[in-house]
């Protein structure tokens, strides 16, 4: 684009032009410089300050003077959201984990076959009787008499030895006013879905869960010699041996023979010891003992290794009954006297016949199954079941 250039000054010549006008405008002026329409309006007029630094607002303070109660308001919250629902749940924790647990407990996923018959248990602790269906006091006992954490072809071996004393029970066993079996040592241990929910709490869904799948397993199936149902015996942990049923019961059975069962020493349970004072002594075997010198003590054994017979100043007694009456933990035990007391160390816990739960649990570790177990414990028994077996049962 060309530059244009001007032969006259624009400026002047208007300036020039209008002189007479700027002179008027002059000319009406105040004395002190401001013009007479100023003058008569000047209080519709603001005055303007110039921003400075001194009277620029403080964006900065306006800023903190916001995030001050921001922040405060946010911390308010966070508590009413963090300590607002632990002061309402203090006075009620104990109802709250109930719930909880029992909720947990809900979750349980496994599901037990259904029973061919009822047993009737009779609850100690309340004294009433309760309906509990085959499969279900079959759990309960597992739950009760074994360790949920052992190996799960141990727990199938318990499942089918429990199922198989309640079947024998139910069919020869002595008969009660009113139930079957009690919920104690004098039958079979077992414990409500509700007991144990309390007694395992969160643990309760994953132990049950693996329970119920030993269960399941081995439904319906029991343990038979010659087509009848066996007294299905079972201990915690041997001496490394089994016990011969008439060595520690009065009856022989062919399938309750003295077995080997050496895995047995590496359970918690292997050893004990207890001391007791002569007086303590005297008063359990109901003799007396001389208190200035040892008493004079010998033993005879059985097969396994366990107490037959112990003559104690003249007094015979058997292994288990000294067992029974100091509370003994085997009646695999050695008796040494020291300063006026006993020092009793046993090898084992329980009676020694039947099935170790520990020997059990240990041969799972090492790749055998139930049938495995059963067999090794059992001598010469077969795998039969309820309806073929008991027959009478399944038709009640």
């Amino acid at each position: 684009m060309k530059e244009h250039k001007y032969p006259y000054k624009p400026v002047k010549r208007w300036k020039k032009k209008n002189a007479s006008i700027i002179r008027q405008l002059k000319k009406k002026k105040s004395s002190h410089g401001r013009s007479s329409y100023y003058q008569a309006n000047k209080n519709k007029f603001k005055k303007v300050i110039p921003l400075t630094t001194k009277n620029r607002p403080n964006l900065n303070k306006a800023k903190r003077t916001w995030k001050l109660p921001t922040a405060f308001a946010i911390l308010v919250l966070i508590m009413v959201i963090l300590v607002v629902p632990a002061i309402i749940v203090i006075p009620f924790g104990n109802s709250e984990q109930e719930l909880a647990t029992e909720a947990n407990a809900i979750q349980a996923t496994v599901e037990l076959a259904s029973s061919p018959f009822a047993v009737e248990v009779m609850r100690t602790s309340t004294e009433t009787v309760e309906d509990v269906p085959l499969e279900d006091y079959v759990a309960g006992v597992v739950a009760s008499e074994m360790p949920a954490e052992f190996e799960l072809e141990a727990l199938k071996a318990q499942a089918l030895a429990a199922r198989t004393y309640t079947v024998n029970h139910l069919l020869h066993g002595e008969e009660a006013s009113g139930y079957d079996v009690t919920d104690t040592v004098q039958h079979q241990v077992y414990k409500s879905e509700e007991e144990l929910i309390k007694q395992w709490g969160s643990e309760y869904t994953e132990k049950m869960n693996k329970i119920k799948e030993a269960v399941n397993a081995t439904k319906g199936q029991i343990l038979t010699y010659n087509d009848a149902p066996i007294t299905a015996a079972f201990f915690s942990t041997s001496n490394g041996y089994t016990e011969n049923s008439e060595d520690y019961w009065e009856n022989e059975l062919p399938y309750l023979r003295s077995v080997e069962s050496p895995w047995d020493k590496d359970s918690p349970k292997y050893l004990s010891q207890e001391t007791y004072t002569i007086e303590q002594v005297e008063a359990a075997l109901e003799i007396d003992l001389p208190d200035d010198q040892p008493a004079y003590i010998e033993e005879s054994r059985t097969e396994s290794g366990r107490v037959k017979e112990i003559g104690i100043e003249g007094h015979t007694f058997s292994g288990r009954d000294v067992r029974e009456r100091l509370d003994l933990k085997s009646s695999d035990f050695t008796i040494k006297q020291n300063n006026g007391h006993f020092v009793i160390t046993t090898e084992g816990y329980g009676h020694g016949i039947g099935m170790s739960q520990y020997g059990a649990h240990y041969m799972a570790q090492q790749g055998k199954n139930y049938e495995d177990i059963i067999n090794h414990y059992y001598q010469g028994v077969e795998i039969s079941t309820v309806n073929d077996t008991a027959p009478t049962l399944v038709s009640k």
